[in-house]
């Protein structure tokens, strides 16, 4: 048993109240509701204006069945339930814990009642009648046994702790005395169905009521003691009928018979008693007046004094809509802080109610849920209206901002007759909710409006699983203006398709989009299944999820590809666009994509939408990854009030919050007990979201709430109960429904579902409570066996009432049984009739030989004499031809009668009637072969129609193979065909196929198609791609192999593409596999692999540069790995030629690529440029690292070949500028070693071939000079410190109280690169100063004021945004606390008051805390935004070392060596004093002065 600190959500929708139990509710002094809930028990604090979910107790196996709390002062926190799973588990409700259980019964409990009286006594019942007496306090129990019946209910008396009364299924009420062992002391007789519940009268006398004693009330016993006041006892009853007993003259002194109201109509349906549930509630402050429920929801309160029709009166009846809307379960009540007496209900219409037993009117509605939670979707233009789908077939529409009631919410119903798995808020006309459902079924509501449903026309096969609203796409068109030419409906369900609805014409066909795919982008091949779809926020492009685990992303509205994204490698479950009003513009293009494995990637497709390629684009690297779920993704939000925060939810049963842009975990959710499946930021309130799952709940709740962070690590059990119980349904659908469904299916029907829906997403393994029949045939079970019904557990009965599914699976094997033993018994004879006349006696046998010469020898035979009739039958076989064909008329009746068909068979077919004999055998089902080959002989059309009846005889008999043979017999070959595959013969199906038809048969392709999508659901994948190649599907079959993901798959699948000619697909697939190789350090096996591609020359030249960057990497801090292949040219690079030199002769002597093939070149610098190439944030790791460093060498290499030096320096300085901004130190500094061995001067080399007048390519030139100087600068300091910790120490010392970035990448550095050692640049004192002074002198490049001014700007708008958006955030909490008058008037900026030092002093000068407001402050992010625009485009543009950070650390260089000139100093701190804020100035202090 485990509970949940329920203080980690604001609001709960609980699972709804089990049904048909006489009390699976109770509430105690404390005004705790609790209730049975499937296996759980919800807790809810009951007011007279409100509840609150405030816990649940779970450990329970099974459904509730029973519950009730101890009503004694001071013990009311004990309470105690009962369940299907055998236990009684008693619970401590303050802090929700198990205490003890018990297993004391061996059958279903059915009833339980904690004694009023008694503190420690706990009475409970089974179905087979065993009473159990529970002592809570030492343990002990007693069992009694008064009646052999199905208990129903119990309840024991609050005057005296022995007496407790029990009713029955059948009617029976006995009141039993537990002091002496259970003796019943009345057995209470008159009604006659099942009683519901028992409810004792709140005061011990029995005063004379208004109705005299019915005279018809059987006494059957009469009280011992004669000095027993009695109590009265109400009983309520499936029979319509109430009645009130006296358990002192046990007799019945009234009886109340239900109501038909209003608006029930002049009747009642015959199937109203069947769903009757009458249960009665005596009131504490009510002694004279009962509660009980009616028909249809209604609640009656009797007043037991007056007579007719005053005698009752209906709860709710000063306003419509008060009453529940169907039966009432249980009713229980509690007195709030004014005396008033609350009565609480629960129903089958799964809301329960609270009643003012005053007034009689509904104080509150609290709604419950009767499945599993698919969809949350809040109104785009309704503000804080919620919608929920849920799998009882019910949409909840929650105003979840309702200032009087917290759980305001509007039920629909109509329409819908499966789950609701999909709904959708028209984005401008409100009220307008699409919805989907289980079976395929797409609709519009009006949340506004009582009317039915609009439904579309075309329906989805399969689980329509995502709706949404999008601008429409060709064919469809509307006429007039307005709305109509605004939005389409789309619908993507589990068969793999998206539909497209007119939603002024549901009426209409829907549209399949694939058709307008394939016409736009010429695809031949088969799309692969579309599981998701998301359309960007303003319409401009679709992103579709596939079942492959591809995302493919096309342009509105001729639906052109623009990319497809091949990151998951499995399904996709959902897709989520950012929204577009982030106050950084680039945000709104990221993509996040959550599917079958753990994993959610974000993509940023700012460029393939801007800038729309000619040729769709394959992309494989995310913007970022968010790795901490252990389980499938099933739901995404991005938060509406932050940028780039998005919350998911898993089947790990967590949400979690990320911040995108930092991968980070921000908080994680844990208080579902089951999968997650939906979740939703709350529209109004940052700090809010919403989240539904499988436990049948949705929670409310707070992000900065949750202690977690990140999610468990482990998977949780429930997932594994989850799968393991899906095994067990599985097997036992297979073993008891599917032959049946075989049997029953004709030629010609088996087809139907045989195929698996593409993209089909594992079953819930739902256990929804549904409103059945009581009564099942035998037939309705065997065929309903393997249908979804069976997911049901079978401890729920047939809707708590009738015949368990294995009772009746019993019955129908007694049957078959029988019938085989019957079919068995073979004739002693088959004349046995006419052989039993021979055993009669010799005086009769001698009769029969004068009778018989009668006959002979005269010409009429004698009247009393007919040979082969009657007591004559005998004498059939030795007289004429008529004779004996009367006998063995005869004969045929007595076979017919005792079941022995074949012999009736045989006998017709001696008489020559082949007709008749194929007739006998084809209605009693004994045609056999031999019958079969007779039957030419009664003429060509009989023998036609023989065959067909023999053949559904054989697949009633499982012979399918024998069957479809004799469908060719017959010349059917089709319909042979057709059997097979509808038993998933597949194999045999297609040799039949093959063999007898024609190649191009159309059925042939539909067989080798069908069976392949079976076996890859199955994973079978290599025949699965056989089937493909068979019909000429090569790109599938590729698709198939590809699915394994393995690189010995990637690699075969990319040959079968580029056999098949599928050269799209095998450039694709080689790239992924490329990229696999590539991850293990497989250097030979990659290339080997690209180089069977010509136009992959541009990835291998970028695996060649990644290959002996590695490789020359290798032995630092930086490559910790090892290569498992390299080539025979892969080497370090020389320190002389440098890292660009070698490359280039790598690639002339390799892979032929020179400066005397320009076009070749300048197509590689194409392709290169087409590679996503993402910024690098801090924490990549550093094999992604590597790979984008050596993207910007390898385009700078192919820019020197091609002589363009501009762009060569640029990308150079990019590769350099990552380690930096990567935070990597050690990087970067080895990076400009294998650059620019000579340092300085191998820049200056570069520069030379430079065009004077390109500024871009000097500018650059002088960033890569800055950043050169920047580490020397950095090895110099550290060269000629006296140790490494002191260096660190002084400058950490004199940094104390520096601005974070520099103290952060002053540590970076000194921590990334310990000492000089092996660095190839550090300076010993016998180098001799002249070469340090050139050094530093060369310094000056990093003094640079355009560069110190531009980054001082920056620092300070990012500095005044943050302070903007903190003081945004704390307005809107302050919003909340806005409760009495005076607060808010003087209210003063809250952005100031959380700012650092820094921050406000470095804004404006003069501006203090108390004069920052909120325009203040965007007037001042303005005015610095037009100094940035006055600073040169090239010094923005490329990255450049922090000009102050160089300034301290190169006064810091000043203590340690007297080569620092004073004009560097000087300008040093000149800088310093000029662009530092008040924490750089103190740390320089000592030089300023």
């Amino acid at each position: 048993m485990s509970t949940i600190p329920f203080t980690m959500h604001e609001r709960l929708l609980p699972a709804s109240p089990n049904w048909y139990s006489s009390r699976c509710s109770d509430t105690n002094d404390k005004g705790i509701l609790a209730f049975g809930a499937k296996n759980t028990i919800y807790l809810v604090d009951v007011t007279a204006s409100s509840s609150t979910v405030v816990g649940e107790l779970v450990g329970h196996r099974e459904r509730v069945s029973g519950f009730s709390f101890c009503q004694h002062a001071g013990q009311s926190h004990n309470c105690a339930s009962t369940s299907d799973d055998g236990t009684v588990k008693f619970w401590d409700t303050n802090e929700k814990v198990l205490v003890k259980e018990h297993k004391t019964h061996q059958n279903t409990i059915t009833a339980l009642h904690w004694s009023p009286v008694e503190k420690n006594l706990v009475v409970s019942g089974d179905e087979k009648g065993i009473v159990v007496c529970y002592q809570y306090n030492t343990g002990e129990s007693q069992s009694f046994f008064p009646e052999p019946r199905n208990i129903f209910c119990l309840s024991c008396s609050p005057h005296n702790w022995h007496y407790v009364a029990v009713g029955y299924k059948d009617g029976m009420i006995v009141l039993i005395d537990i002091s002496k062992k259970g003796e019943v002391v009345h057995r209470l007789r008159g009604h006659d169905d099942e009683i519901h519940a028992l409810a004792w009268a709140p005061l011990p006398n029995e005063e004379v009521l208004y109705s005299r004693v019915d005279d018809n009330t059987e006494t059957t016993n009469e009280m011992t003691e004669g000095k027993e006041k009695g109590c009265y006892l109400a009983s309520g009853s499936k029979d319509q009928t109430i009645r009130i007993w006296s358990t002192l003259k046990g007799k019945g002194v009234m009886t109340m018979k239900l109501p038909f109201l209003k608006r029930r109509g002049t009747g009642v349906d015959p199937a109203v008693k069947e769903r009757l549930w009458l249960t009665v509630h005596w009131p504490k402050g009510k002694p004279t007046q009962v509660v009980s429920s009616c028909f249809g929801g209604e609640l009656i309160l009797w007043d037991l004094t007056k007579g007719g029709k005053q005698k009752w009166s209906l709860l709710g009846a000063s306003s419509e809509g008060q009453n529940h809307s169907r039966i009432v379960f249980n009713m229980s009540s509690v007195c709030v802080q004014d005396n008033r007496e609350l009565l609480l209900s629960t129903s089958m219409d799964r809301v329960i109610k609270c009643w003012d037993l005053s007034s009689l009117d509904c104080c509150w509605t609290l709604p419950t849920l009767g499945g599993f939670v698919y969809t949350l979707t809040f109104s785009p233009v309704g503000t804080g209206c919620l919608a929920l789908g849920v799998g009882d077939g019910m949409i909840r529409v929650w105003s979840t901002l309702s200032i009087q009631n917290k759980y305001d919410t509007k039920t629909f119903w109509q329409g819908i007759k499966s789950k609701v798995t999909a709904l959708s808020w028209h984005p401008t006309k409100e009220g307008s909710l699409a919805f989907g459902t289980d079976d395929g079924k797409v609709g519009i509501y009006d949340a506004f409006s009582n009317k039915p449903p609009q439904v579309s026309s075309t329906y989805h096969k399969k689980t329509v699983y995502t709706l949404a609203w999008g601008p429409p796409v060709p064919p469809l068109s509307f006429g007039g203006a307005g709305d109509r030419l605004s939005y389409s409906l789309y619908s993507c369900a589990g068969e793999g398709i998206i539909l497209q609805h007119d939603p002024w014409k549901l009426a209409g066909e829907a549209t399949d989009i694939d058709r307008v795919i394939k016409d736009t982008n010429s695809i031949k091949h088969k799309l692969s299944p579309h599981t998701d779809l998301s359309w960007k926020p303003d319409g401009k492009v679709v992103a579709i999820g596939n079942e492959d685990g591809s995302v493919e992303v096309y342009q509105a509205p001729t639906l052109k590809l623009l990319c497809t994204i091949q990151q998951h490698h499995k399904i996709i479950n959902v897709l989520r666009w950012h929204h577009d009003h982030s106050s950084l513009p680039e945000l709104q293009y990221l993509l996040a994509s959550g599917s079958s494995n753990a994993l959610v990637y974000v993509h940023d497709l700012r460029t393939v939408i801007e800038t729309p390629p000619e040729i769709p684009v394959v992309m494989t690297e995310a913007y970022r990854s968010l790795a901490g779920h252990t389980a499938k993704i099933t739901g995404l939000a991005w938060s509406p009030h932050h940028d780039g925060r998005l919350v998911t939810v898993c089947y790990d049963g967590t949400a979690q919050v990320w911040d995108v842009q930092k991968e980070e975990g921000l908080c994680n959710y844990r208080g579902h007990r089951g999968r997650l499946l939906c979740v939703q930021w709350s529209p109004v309130d940052p700090d809010l979201v919403w989240t539904g799952a499988d436990d049948f709940t949705v929670q409310e709740w707070a992000v900065s709430k949750q202690e977690f962070t990140k999610p468990p690590k482990t998977k949780k059990t429930l997932d594994q109960k989850a799968k393991l119980k899906a095994k067990k349904k599985k097997k036992a659908t297979g073993k008891g429904g599917a032959k049946a469904e075989e049997s029953l299916s004709l030629i010609g029907e088996g087809n139907k579902g045989a195929s698996p829906a593409p993209g089909e997403r594992p079953s819930d393994n739902e256990e929804e409570e549904e409103e059945g029949s009581e009564t099942t045939s035998i037939s309705s079970v065997t065929v309903s066996s393997s249908s979804n019904q069976m997911d049901r557990p079978v401890m729920e009965k047939v809707q708590n009432g009738g015949k368990s599914l294995l009772t009746v699976k019993k019955e129908i094997k007694k049957v078959e049984k029988t019938e085989v033993s019957l079919k068995k018994r073979k004739p002693r004879s088959m004349l046995p009739l006419s052989t039993s006349m021979d055993h009669r006696p010799r005086e009769d046998l001698q009769q029969d030989c004068l009778n018989l010469a009668a006959v002979r020898h005269s010409e009429a035979s004698p009247a009393h004499c007919v040979p082969g009739l009657g007591d004559h039958i005998q004498l059939g076989l030795f007289a004429d031809r008529d004779a004996l064909y009367r006998m063995f008329q005869e004969e045929e009746e007595g076979h017919v009668e005792a079941g022995h068909y074949e012999s009736a068979v045989y006998l017709r077919l001696w008489k020559g009637d082949i007709a008749g004999a194929l007739q006998v055998a084809t209605e009693k089902g004994e045609l056999s072969d031999h019958l079969l080959s007779v039957a030419p002989m009664a003429g060509y059309q009989v023998w036609l129609k023989t065959v067909e009846v023999y053949v559904k005889q054989l697949c009633l008999q499982e012979q399918f193979l024998k069957a479809a043979s004799h469908l060719l017999s017959i010349n059917k070959v089709y319909e042979a065909i057709d059997l097979l595959k509808s038993h998933q013969l597949y194999r045999e199906a297609i040799a039949l196929a093959k063999a007898r038809l024609q190649p191009d048969d159309p059925v042939l392709k539909g067989l080798y198609t069908t069976w392949a999508a079976v076996l890859e659901k199955d994973g079978h994948l290599s025949t699965a791609a056989k089937c493909y190649l068979a019909v000429d599907s090569s790109f599938d079959a590729a698709k198939v192999i590809a699915k394994k993901n393995d690189p010995v798959s990637l690699k075969t699948a990319a040959s079968l593409a580029k056999i098949a000619g599928e050269s799209d697909l095998s450039y694709s697939l080689s790239l992924r596999c490329a990229k696999d190789l590539a991850s293990s350090q497989d250097w030979l096996g990659a290339q080997q692999l690209l180089n069977t591609h010509e136009s992959l020359l541009a990835h291998r030249l970028h695996y060649c540069t990644i290959e002996l960057l590695t490789v020359s990497l290798t032995g630092t801090d930086i490559v910790t790995w090892t290569c498992s292949s390299i080539h025979p040219w892969s080497a370090p690079c020389n320190n002389q030629d440098g890292f660009l030199a070698t490359l280039r002769a790598v690639w002339e002597r390799v892979f032929a690529v020179s400066p005397s093939n320009p076009e070749i070149l300048q197509a590689l610098h194409q392709q290169l440029k087409a590679i996503e190439n993402p910024q690098t944030t801090p924490n990549v790791p550093m094999k992604q690292l590597l790979i984008l460093l050596s993207l910007d060498l390898t385009l700078g290499a192919v820019s020197w070949l091609l002589g363009d030096w501009g762009a060569a320096l640029e990308k150079l300085l990019q590769g350099v500028a990552r380690g930096n901004e990567a935070g990597h130190f050690l990087l970067m500094s080895e990076t400009c070693r294998l650059l620019f061995p000579q340092g300085i001067d191998s820049i200056s080399e570069h520069k030379k071939m430079v065009d004077p007048s390109d500024e871009k390519a000097l500018a650059a030139a002088r960033s890569l000079e800055a950043f050169v100087c920047y580490q020397d600068l950095y090895h110099m300091w550290w060269s000629l410190s006296t140790n490494t910790a002191g260096a660190q120490r002084d400058m950490t010392n004199g940094l104390h109280s520096a601005s974070e970035n520099h103290i952060n990448g002053l540590d970076s550095h000194v921590t990334d690169t310990p000492n000089g050692d092996g660095m190839g640049w550090c300076v010993s004192a016998q180098n001799g100063d002249v070469k340090m002074g050139v050094r530093v002198n060369a310094c000056q490049v990093l003094l640079s004021e355009p560069h110190a001014t531009c980054q001082a700007t920056q620092r300070v708008i990012a500095e005044i945004q943050q302070r903007l958006a903190s003081m945004v955030h704390q307005h809107s909490q302050t919003q909340e606390t806005k409760a009495s008058p005076g607060e808010g008037q003087t209210e003063r900026p809250t952005s100031a008051q959380g700012s650092t030092p820094d921050s406000q002093e470095s804004t404006d000068a003069g501006q203090g805390a108390d004069t920052e407001s909120l325009p203040c402050l965007i007037a001042m992010v303005s005015e610095h935004h037009k100094e940035l625009a006055d600073i040169p485009e090239h010094v923005k543009k490329y990255p450049y070392p922090d000009v102050l950070e160089c300034c301290l650390v190169l006064l810091f260089l000043s203590k340690s060596s007297a080569l620092v000139p004073d004009h560097l100093k000087n300008k040093a701190v000149a800088l310093i004093r000029k662009y530092g804020n008040t924490s750089l100035r103190k740390a320089s202090q000592r030089f300023l002065s």
